[in-house]
């Protein structure tokens, strides 16, 4: 698979789409989007993922993220991840996936998002999301990189009716040997099906990330999943599973608690249903 190829075409379909669409993106998706929680607002998560190729598996959970509105279109976020690390020890892949398995805190994710750019009539929302990969796992069982790496990636989102989209690109830096800097970006169609039940899609491409890591090779994967909205305002199950249709074997899976509150500026209670849908 040409990932030079792949890339400026995903990329393109984005600028195509993004005058006319809109999305939330995010857990459990791969994709991600642009925009904030509100000033204010929170967001919580308690989930599990997996991801897996023929080199290795690496399941993560249980992981708690916290989402919080610090200031006016500026989101701080953190993830705190146990998780394991499951070589297959096929020769057919060595010298990457080798080695015993292993299970322990793994590298903690600090970010933050900002949203430059506000969706109008006209155009996309758009929006940085950097994240700092932290190295709290024990790199010697391949819990973690053991060196401070980087995501910079930009996200652009736009809705119309019951419809929404949201795509973008990134790079990661990762400055430790057995991995490599790598591009990653995707896109996402999400469709309200009820006001308790919200399914999406999303078609997802990284190139190579290092033979320390499970994804030895390039991969694009379709994940298809939702969302569902339980009666207590705010609170969500959210679910995706998907599969690699190009370049190396892979499996995506994530399944989660959501939970948002806060109270507007003027100190009102905001519905908690309507900042979900704002910011996811």
């Amino acid at each position: 698979m040409d990932m030079k190829r792949i890339f400026p075409s995903l990329f393109f379909m984005l600028l195509l789409v993004a005058p006319t669409l809109w999305s939330q993106a995010g857990p459990p998706f791969q994709t991600d989007d642009p925009t904030p929680v509100d000033l204010g607002h929170y967001e919580f998560y308690v989930f599990g993922t997996v991801d897996g190729t023929p080199a290795e598996l690496d399941p993560t959970g249980p992981a708690f993220e916290f989402n919080w509105g610090a200031i006016p279109n500026i989101q701080l976020h953190a993830i705190l991840p146990f998780g394991a690390a499951v070589p297959w020890n096929n020769p057919a892949y060595a010298p990457a996936g080798a080695g015993p398995s292993a299970f322990g805190l793994t590298d903690m994710e600090l970010g933050v998002k900002y949203g430059f750019l506000k969706q109008t009539n006209h155009r996309p929302q758009v929006g940085s999301f950097t994240m700092f990969e932290i190295p709290t796992g024990n790199s010697t069982k391949g819990l973690g990189a053991g060196r401070v790496w980087y995501k910079l990636p930009l996200w652009a989102e736009k809705e119309f009716g019951p419809w929404s989209l949201c795509g973008g690109m990134g790079y990661a830096v990762v400055p430790q040997t057995g991995y490599n800097n790598y591009l990653y970006g995707g896109f996402l169609v999400k469709r309200e099906i009820s006001k308790k039940l919200e399914m999406s899609a999303e078609v997802f491409s990284h190139a190579r990330e290092g033979l320390a890591t499970a994804q030895t090779q390039a991969s694009t994967m379709i994940d298809a999943g939702g969302y569902y909205h339980f009666k207590s305002p705010g609170l969500q199950l959210l679910f995706a599973y998907g599969h690699s249709i190009a370049g190396q074997t892979e499996n995506y899976g994530y399944l989660g608690i959501y939970k948002t509150w806060g109270k507007d500026k003027d100190g009102g209670e905001k519905n908690a249903e309507q900042a979900t849908r704002i910011a996811q």
